[in-house]
């Protein structure tokens, strides 16, 4: 690690603590030419998927994105902050699970829905009207006797 002031290369760890979540570890250094001390942070970086999307086009997965997409398909039901970031963590565990590098947005879609329909029925259905487009009351009822069935 190179001094943050004399761009030296030899510095010597003093003191590793980790943090209380445990997914950081905070190193004090000291640099051996100008002894001066700075603190640097280990955490684990992991690469999300990239999206593919319907028109081929490509972007970067965004956390916030998803989170939004969720929150607008449960606005104003009964769920908790909890249970939307555990269903979150979910879809990501699966998406680095896959091993993929490019994961087509429709499955995306399709890990949100599942989620949605375990964490509430009325949120899978406004966010499958809008996934699938739905064109007519038909397909609603459709959705709807799907969610009964199970």
């Amino acid at each position: 690690m190179k001094c943050p002031f004399c761009h030296n290369d030899d510095t010597q760890v003093i003191d590793t603590r980790i943090s209380e979540e445990g997914d950081t570890i905070r190193r004090r250094r000291r640099c051996a030419h100008c002894d001066k001390r700075f603190t640097t942070y280990e955490r684990i970086e992991l690469s999300m998927p990239v999206i593919v999307k319907k028109n081929g086009s490509r972007s970067e997965y965004e956390s916030g994105k998803l989170r939004a997409s969720l929150m607008l398909a449960l606005r104003k039901r009964p769920v908790s902050a909890e249970a939307v970031d555990t269903a979150i963590q979910r879809i990501e565990e699966k998406l680095l699970n896959s091993g993929q590098r490019e994961v087509v947005s429709g499955h995306l879609g399709e890990l949100v829905m599942r989620e949605l329909k375990r964490l509430d029925k009325v949120a899978y259905i406004r966010f499958a009207s809008v996934y699938k487009s739905f064109e007519d009351v038909s397909e609603f009822v459709e959705a709807i006797q799907e969610v009964k069935k199970k």
